[in-house]
């Protein structure tokens, strides 16, 4: 059956995948969402005898409808390959009573390359289906690892340009050394004065700007997004969990029909957006759990019902979860809404406007496959240091939140269900601050200095990625305001 998106404002009607890929936004300033969410159409035994490459297509081609056999399976094939360190493409590791989905195993070390490996040519795929002929413009804000993921998808592409902005002083010194040596002639970084909701802000804004479209269109460009929000981010990392499980069921670590829970640290909802799709789909995946660091907006909406930014951003060990307006959000509030663009439209005006919202009671009782809790910043260290001590992994901040929060659900609740903990980047985009927090010591300044101890101490094997940068120039310094991104956007395409 085919599946349609429409926004969930409601305006523009009903668009093809490949449409809605292009188009990343709706036009009203909402998100697509599909008319439908389908059922898997193999049972999942099947699937467990299957490769990463194997299953992605079995999930995409229910959701990617209008995209032929030959066109989609090229698109994967192409998207995970040897660029990724294991043939697994995601391992499982065991520890500490749980299993860590390593979703880091791909060219910038962090999960956002299970969609963003693939993006640039459902892209492209997309283009060509519709006889597009501008020159497609992928304009995206980071927290720290979609940038990089995204500017290495799609550096050189023939028919695109990137143009990424970052908080200047809201990523770790890997991650922002991964963007500013990025190499491409189609590709501009950018580090705002701001954090990363005034980029993420200011990128919608210019997707908005009907005034710049026209410019634009009359120029031989139209814009799309890398960001989780466009659909054809969030589609690629349903995979991840299918395979997962089916994974554990081939290894005869559950039983068929077993359900297991999720864990999934949390900032844009996105990653976790896409397991409660998985779910949907009908695989047997029990609660949910959101993890947030302190920037706690989640925890306090699943715990209160109400959705507030009005509070004090911090700065964080674990920088890509250091957000306040969660975007993919949005697309549950949708489906909680009895799929009601009004409704939802109606809210996301007030969190516009007065920063806040709060759902119907009705609303809050639909929520219950998701539970929420937050780690400080000393409970993510004590769960590094405690994975490190008692099992000798390893693990990154932002994972090290997650298993904090697992632990806390589990002496909450005493559920003692089979859990998958996405893990969601190598500790050594993080190295300075995971050193820190297993007690390891060391001297010096530079940005491979943590890197280095940290190699020395764990063992753990330096990904190619982070050796790599050792001697790569720097050939991004531009900064702005927040409020002149779209200054820089023009300049950029050479708009007078």
């Amino acid at each position: 059956m085919e599946v349609l998106y429409g926004s969930t404002r409601g305006k523009g009607g009903k668009v093809t995948a490949s449409q809605a890929i292009l188009q990343g936004l709706a036009p009203d300033g909402g998100l697509f969402v599909p008319d439908h969410i389908p059922a898997l159409d193999r049972n999942i035994e099947e699937i467990a005898k299957m490769d990463y490459r194997q299953t992605a297509y079995e999930v995409m081609k229910l959701f990617l409808t209008d995209f032929t056999e030959a066109e989609l399976k090229n698109c994967i094939d192409r998207a995970y390959d040897s660029k990724f360190d294991t043939e697994e493409i995601v391992p499982l590791a065991e520890a500490a009573g749980a299993y860590y989905l390593e979703l880091f195993h791909g060219p910038t070390i962090a999960f956002k390359d299970m969609a963003l490996s693939i993006l640039p040519y459902l892209m492209t795929t997309s283009a060509r289906k519709n006889n597009v002929k501008n020159k497609i413009v992928i304009l995206t804000a980071t927290s720290g690892d979609t940038g990089k993921a995204a500017l290495a998808g799609f550096a050189d592409v023939e028919g695109t340009g990137i143009i990424v902005f970052y908080p200047k002083n809201g990523v770790s010194p890997i991650q922002e050394r991964q963007m500013v040596t990025q190499k491409g002639e189609n590709v501009l970084v950018v580090g705002i004065h701001g954090n990363f909701d005034d980029a993420q802000s200011g990128v919608k804004k210019l997707f908005a700007d009907r005034e710049l479209a026209a410019e634009m269109e009359k120029n031989g460009y139209q814009f799309s997004s890398a960001n989780s929000i466009n659909i054809g981010r969030l589609v690629p990392q349903i995979c991840y969990y299918v395979y997962a499980y089916g994974t554990l069921l081939g290894e005869g670590k559950i039983a068929r029909g077993e359900v297991v829970n999720v864990v999934v640290p949390t900032g844009n909802f996105g990653n976790i957006l896409a397991a409660f799709y998985a779910k949907k789909m009908g695989l047997p995946i029990g609660k949910l759990i959101c993890a947030s660091n302190e920037n706690k907006v989640l925890f306090d909406f699943f715990r209160t019902g109400t959705y507030d930014r009005n509070r004090e951003f911090v700065l964080t060990a674990s920088p890509s979860m250091d957000i306040l307006i969660s975007s993919n959000l949005e697309r549950l509030i949708y489906r909680i809404a009895g799929n009601d663009s009004g409704e939802t439209a109606e809210l996301m005006g007030a969190l516009n406007g007065a920063g806040k919202y709060e759902i119907t009671e009705e609303m809050k009782s639909a929520l219950g496959d998701f539970y929420g809790n937050y780690a400080t910043e000393a409970e993510t260290e004590a769960e590094i240091r405690r994975l490190y001590e008692e099992w000798g992994y390893v693990i990154d901040t932002h994972t090290a939140v997650a298993s904090a929060v697992y632990r806390k659900y589990r002496e909450e609740t005493g559920d003692r269900t089979r859990t998958m903990i996405a893990s969601t980047a190598s500790p050594y985009k993080f190295a300075g601050s995971v050193m820190k927090a297993m007690g390891g010591a060391y001297e010096g300044e530079g940005v491979f200095t943590p890197v280095d101890a940290l190699n020395r101490v764990s063992g753990v094997e330096i990904p190619g990625a982070v050796e790599e940068l050792r001697t790569a120039p720097v050939l991004h310094e531009r900064q702005c305001e927040a409020g002149e991104m779209k200054d820089v956007v023009r300049g950029f395409l050479g708009l007078q």
